[in-house]
């Protein structure tokens, strides 16, 4: 007995897409609309400068620093010394006072355009990035209206000098509202 061989005949079947097709002109649209675009702002930061014989050969001037501690703030200058102190904790800043006596120095000395900011290793982000907020720009009110005044735009970032005792805060201090303590 012979086996009979059937020729099956197979028809080419086409792929039907129609409805990926209505599917991703669905999904395309939404998506695109629905997408969040973020804008990222980057800040340009000069790292102090290792060459201390360059410092020494120009005129003295104002060379502010900024040192940011857990508990505390403190305006200084690095060749003469601390210029204002004032007492601050994590969650409460008063940031008015703080601003009022950036524009003071501004005031005093328009040419300048640089800060360090000086921190203790464990301050907060988000801390860093309100002082950078405010350091390069204040908002001042004049009678009926708003103005913005640019502060101190350079801004350099460097480690903050350790205490050298418990006692080191409080000498030669004043409070936030300027009386000696």
């Amino acid at each position: 007995m012979k086996l009979l061989r059937r020729k099956h005949i197979r028809d080419d079947v086409e792929l039907n897409i129609t409805a990926f097709l209505n599917l991703m002109v669905i999904l395309i649209p939404f998506l695109l609309i629905t997408a969040v675009f973020s804008r990222v702002t980057v800040l340009e930061l000069n790292l102090p400068s290792k060459s201390a014989i360059a410092k020494q050969e120009e005129k003295i001037k104002l060379q502010l620093e900024l040192v940011i501690r857990k508990d505390s703030f403190e305006i200084r200058d690095a060749n003469l010394g601390r210029i204002k102190y004032f007492p601050r904790t994590e969650e409460s800043t008063n940031w008015k006072t703080f601003t009022d006596i950036l524009v003071e120095i501004k005031a005093r000395f328009p040419d300048e355009q640089s800060i360090t900011l000086l921190l203790e290793p464990k301050i907060n982000y988000k801390t860093l990035i309100k002082v950078m907020d405010r350091v390069r720009y204040a908002d001042i009110v004049q009678i009926f209206e708003v103005t913005t005044v640019e502060l101190f735009p350079n801004i350099s970032i460097g480690d903050a000098p350790e205490l050298v005792g418990a006692a080191a805060p409080a000498a030669n201090t004043t409070n936030i509202g300027g009386a000696a303590q």
